[in-house]
């Protein structure tokens, strides 16, 4: 093998710059070229790519983004789509693609390995720590602290003012980051896709609470909840309790930032998993680390199986918030 590829697809996370750190500077110390395909499978299927080397990841490793783009290409669902990228590939001589991505960039590196016989490998890059086969996928933890650090700015000016906040955090269909970004903050309640939401029984808490003497509260909503969106949530309490609240959404923020020490370590190993992999031969596979170990995956289960939310962590935080 001579040459490799390495694109980042879908959501940005931080920590992907790391990760392409890591592959260009391992592979090169491997004797391979490296080719930086720009905005994900739209520059695949664009041809916007570059050669990288030591000087074009020089100085990347605290930055958040990705210094290749990202992008969603509905283009590349459609067979025309997949293949203008695969001669693209065959241009840029490209022997085994890096994916860094989530659960739709891994599904487009299995299109490619399967259909197209373009060997790729999936390095699991989200915010979100939804992928199966990882404990952590790339840039969930800095996510979380930023969501903390949030949380406990807003937590002062609730306690000031005597208010419940209803905290959105994201994770459409997966409550990690409200998880651990609320049982890290203290959070009264913390409302995940995987529960049902309960309004009578948040409001009996919130009651009990009050007649303890507690005069404000700390609750995490995940963003798409069955219940509705946290302005609804929010609207639903304040009916039963009439208590004084605010709504705060943190949105994007949470994917932007430096990324954290774990995240610049995480991505530098899976980076170098990926070039060993490819190096090796293998194919249609996603690396993660499992108790501290890496290891591998297919890409089919790594999207297709549901990662399941730790619920020791979540009946703990019911507890701690008595």
């Amino acid at each position: 093998m001579r040459k490799i590829g390495i694109l980042t697809s879908g959501g940005d996370a931080p920590g992907m710059n790391p990760c392409i750190r890591a592959v260009v500077r391992y592979a090169m110390s491997r004797g391979l070229e490296v080719i930086g395909i720009k905005r994900g499978y739209k520059g695949l299927i664009d041809g916007d790519a570059e050669i990288m080397n030591m000087r074009t990841v020089s100085g990347i490793i605290y930055r958040g983004g990705t210094i290749l783009k990202t992008a969603r290409s509905k283009y590349f669902t459609e067979e025309g789509g997949q293949r203008k990228a695969v001669q693209n590939i065959k241009k840029f001589g490209i022997e085994a693609l890096i994916v860094v991505g989530g659960d739709g960039s891994f599904r487009g590196a299995r299109i490619l390995d399967e259909k197209w016989d373009v060997p790729t490998i999936g390095v699991p890059a989200t915010i979100d720590n939804d992928i199966w086969g990882t404990d952590f996928t790339i840039g969930f933890l800095t996510a979380v602290n930023t969501a903390l650090d949030a949380i406990d700015k807003i937590r002062d000016t609730a306690v000031s003012h005597d208010r419940v906040f209803f905290v959105e955090v994201m994770g459409r269909t997966s409550g990690f980051i409200a998880l651990w970004s609320g049982i890290a903050g203290g959070a009264e309640e913390i409302l995940i896709p995987e529960v049902p939401v309960d309004i009578d029984g948040i409001c009996e808490r919130l009651e009990r609470g009050r007649k303890r003497g507690k005069v404000s509260s700390i609750i995490i909503v995940a963003e798409g909840g069955k219940a509705g969106s946290s302005y609804e949530i929010a609207s639903k309490v304040r009916e039963k309790t009439g208590y004084d609240d605010r709504v705060v959404v943190l949105g994007h923020l949470q994917r932007g930032g430096s990324p954290c020490a774990w995240d610049r370590i995480l991505g530098t190993m899976l980076g170098k998993a990926a070039v060993d992999v490819a190096i090796d031969g293998g194919r249609g596979v996603a690396v993660g680390i499992i108790n501290g170990k890496v290891k591998t995956s297919s890409l089919k289960d790594a999207y297709e199986k549901k990662k399941k939310i730790d619920f020791d962590l979540y009946h703990l935080n019911e507890i701690m918030a008595t």
